[in-house]
């Protein structure tokens, strides 16, 4: 008996996490390949090492001061994000979940950005000199710290509307745990993943003290499951946080990326990273700290007993 074929909703995360762009573009596109993965037997993490060689291409090609290597570089990075889709859908439909596969995720855009801005400065070099490398280095850590927020409240907002099984929330308590269940001798690898993915964790962790607090709160007093009521109120506040969530990730910032490598002013994306999406980064850190806050004060006050 032919098994059913999985459908495209089934691979999304959740219509409230989901961009516009994600929804009529890359998911469609997304699902066809993990359809072909599926087929061939290809795994979510091959899907993903292979968006890293494909990703780390469309950065070279940005070194390049010519229009058809520049759309070819905007071709590239949009084929390495149709995998960075696929290869979520791919482990959706065959639920092969893992740190590994987190850790990868985020090493892969890591990479793809990495490559454009070496490529951006060494283009620039010559005019700017090491100023541009400053420059760099400075976007580059604001960006990780950007995408990083986006991805944890997006998870967080996973956790409260479809429970533990749809979301990705970790936090450093479990995985410390786990971590010292393994040696470096016999687990060598697996502890050095999860090493690194505690690491990341906690640099979100320490940029939400307030949802930690609300956390702890809800865990002590409801246990694994909040009650119905506070995730119909959470999801409430915190759906309109999504837009900036989705802001902070891929498309927007892929789009300011294009613009400014197409008018040949490469270093007009850094600023754009900096300025623009810096404010959007502190004011959703800010909203999201001061909800937690008023949600931490209303179950201490017994609102949802």
């Amino acid at each position: 008996m032919q098994q059913n074929k999985p459908s495209l909703e089934s691979t999304l995360k959740s219509s409230d996490t989901e961009e516009f762009i994600d929804i009529y573009f890359y998911r469609p596109i997304g699902y066809r390949w993990a359809l072909l993965f599926q087929k061939l037997g290809i795994t979510p993490n091959a899907v993903t090492i292979a968006s890293i060689f494909i990703g780390v291409g469309s950065g070279i090609c940005f070194y390049f001061d010519n229009l058809w290597i520049t759309i070819l570089g905007i071709f590239l990075l949009v084929w390495a994000n149709s995998y960075d889709s696929a290869d979520g859908q791919l482990a959706r439909m065959t639920k092969q979940f893992s740190a590994l596969g987190r850790v990868l995720d985020g090493f892969a855009g890591n990479l793809w950005f990495a490559s454009i801005y070496i490529a951006i400065c060494m283009r620039l070099f010559p005019v700017w000199g090491w100023s541009i490398w400053v420059l760099a280095i400075i976007t580059g850590f604001f960006h990780s710290k950007q995408a990083s927020m986006a991805d944890y409240y997006r998870n967080i907002h996973l956790l409260f509307l479809k429970g533990k099984s749809g979301s990705e929330l970790d936090n450093t308590n479990e995985l410390n745990l786990k971590n010292a269940a393994l040696t470096w001798k016999s687990n060598f690898w697996e502890k050095l993943v999860l090493t690194f993915y505690t690491n990341y964790t906690k640099g979100q962790e320490s940029w939400s003290g307030n949802f930690q607090t609300l956390f702890k709160l809800l865990r002590s007093r409801y246990g694994e499951t909040a009650p119905e009521q506070f995730r119909v109120d959470f999801r409430e506040k915190s759906l309109p946080l999504m837009k900036w969530t989705n802001i902070l990730s891929f498309n927007t910032r892929a789009i300011a990326l294009f613009v400014a490598m197409l008018i040949k002013e490469p270093w007009l994306y850094f600023v754009f990273e900096l300025i623009v999406l810096n404010i959007i980064l502190v004011y959703m850190v800010f909203a999201h700290e001061k909800m937690c806050e008023t949600f931490t004060k209303e179950i201490a006050e017994h609102k949802y007993d």
